[in-house]
């Protein structure tokens, strides 16, 4: 089972190089917005797991880049949850333009981590519950 959340995003005029094509290292802040959009369609946030202790580092990033995107195209990103996390949580990427072509895919892994001491911690309850009915056998 999986759970997926789309959001969009407007391409603005700094984030494109002299040609007019998104500078590529813009796309991991579009997965940014993306995996952030997904955590607050559950009533989740960033700042609501730092007031827990807790921080989401990045400890790996890929994409794969397919055609450019220029500025003021709207771009979907789709994001996508393929299992419950548990001490790591793995999001996947796809970014199409508005006729529906695949700009670039990716993803990130992040580690649930506890903000004194800096080691692995289990991923919130308040997550997992949200994320129960998704992944239930």
């Amino acid at each position: 089972m999986s759970y997926s959340a789309k959001t969009q995003i407007r391409v603005r005029y700094g984030e494109t190089d002299k040609m007019g094509v998104v500078y590529y290292g813009n796309y991991p802040l579009y997965f940014e917005v993306g995996r952030t959009d997904m955590l607050r369609e559950f009533g989740l946030t960033y700042r609501g797991f730092e007031q827990q202790g807790i921080i989401l580092p990045v400890v790996s990033l890929n994409v794969k880049y397919h055609r450019p995107a220029c500025y003021d195209d709207l771009l979907t990103i789709t994001t996508t949850l393929r299992k419950m996390p548990a001490v790591r949580i793995a999001f996947d990427y796809q970014v199409h333009n508005e006729a529906g072509e695949l700009i670039a895919e990716g993803d990130t892994t992040l580690v649930f981590t506890d903000a004194k001491t800096r080691k692995p911690c289990k991923a919130p309850e308040i997550l997992l519950q949200a994320l129960g009915k998704y992944f239930s056998e």
